[in-house]
């Protein structure tokens, strides 16, 4: 599971975090827009409650009061930990129901670096906050990355089951606005590490599809074996030997725990690893496409027009545009 959960998070290429201190009373409320980062929210004191939108995926809750839950709020107390692997958009309030603001009116101009603090006075109970924005390249998730949840919490027991994930989150705390040489930098390791621990506990906890194929003895076999050797001339029945199951048994079994068909999955994680060569090498299309999997350039530029929207190089000089 570890090998898969590095193979998972490893290609993402952090690019920042934006971080901040929330000091609250209520009433109070925020919603932020889906945004190109994973979100992590640490309740350091008080409670607030989670609403995503309606009809989103599911929420994940780890801890004595686990299991999915679909478009219900979420209470989260101190000590808890809520992951947005994909940023999607969300409400924070100290109640379900209660009237918001925009996230970008309170804390305009959030680019990675950057260290805010937002406070909200009012005369209700005080909740205390500790975020981060992890910022990444979309098209660089690995398929499984964008199969998780939209929302993962683990609840103030989980956390304190793994010393250094609460030790981290402690520490962060205390040292958040601190103007120290290296400040960025270390906030971006520290939340890099706090979302890495996070993934870990919740592999290790919830019994959720996605989660299940990471650990499952099979499938997660056949998983790390296209993660890690997606140029092969994999077939279907060829992942079904790695993994010790039948055709069909893997097909089956493969769909329902990952989302997607195997040689589906196959084609996201070469397309994911061509993308990061357009971006990081100078290698051409035609060397591009061997090292992914592909014997021509047609049929990978086929592919990865259906996957990205465009051809690689205009992949690659948007790329450089934005660097």
């Amino acid at each position: 599971m570890a090998d898969l959960l590095s193979e998972l998070l490893t290609p993402m290429r952090l690019r920042g975090v934006f971080h901040s201190s929330w000091s609250l009373r209520a009433p109070w409320g925020v919603v932020g827009e889906r945004e190109d980062c994973a979100i992590l929210h640490y309740v350091q004191r008080g409670s607030c409650v989670v609403e995503l939108a309606p009809g989103d995926p599911l929420c994940v809750v780890a801890g004595d009061d686990c299991g999915p839950r679909h478009g219900e709020p979420v209470r989260l107390g101190a000590g808890d930990l809520a992951i947005f692997p994909h940023g999607v958009s969300h409400r924070l309030a100290d109640r379900a129901g209660q009237v918001t603001v925009p996230l970008a009116q309170v804390l305009p101009d959030r680019e990675p670096g950057a260290v805010r603090a937002l406070r909200i006075d009012g005369p209700g109970e005080a909740t205390e906050l500790l975020c981060g924005g992890l910022h990444y390249e979309p098209l660089a998730a690995a398929p499984l990355y964008r199969a998780l949840p939209e929302l993962i919490v683990l609840e103030r027991e989980v956390v304190e089951r793994q010393p250094l994930l609460a030790g981290t989150l402690e520490q962060l705390g205390e040292q958040w606005a601190e103007d120290r040489p290296g400040a960025a930098l270390v906030a971006l390791r520290a939340f890099e590490l706090i979302f890495i621990l996070a993934l870990r506990a919740a592999l290790e906890e919830r019994d959720v599809p996605v989660l299940r194929a990471l650990r499952h003895p099979a499938i997660g076999k056949a998983l790390l074996a296209v993660h890690t050797r997606f140029a092969e001339p994999w077939t279907l029945e060829s992942m079904a030997a790695e993994a010790g199951m039948s055709r069909s048994a893997f097909a089956s079994g493969f769909r329902e725990l990952v989302g997607e068909p195997p040689m589906q999955h196959l084609a996201a994680r070469r397309m994911q690893e061509a993308a990061r060569l357009l971006v990081e090498t100078g290698l051409s299309h035609g060397r591009i496409a061997e090292r992914v999997g592909y014997g021509s350039d047609v049929g990978f530029h086929l592919a990865f027009r259906a996957w990205s929207g465009g051809t690689p190089g205009q992949y690659r000089r948007s790329a450089l545009i934005g660097k």
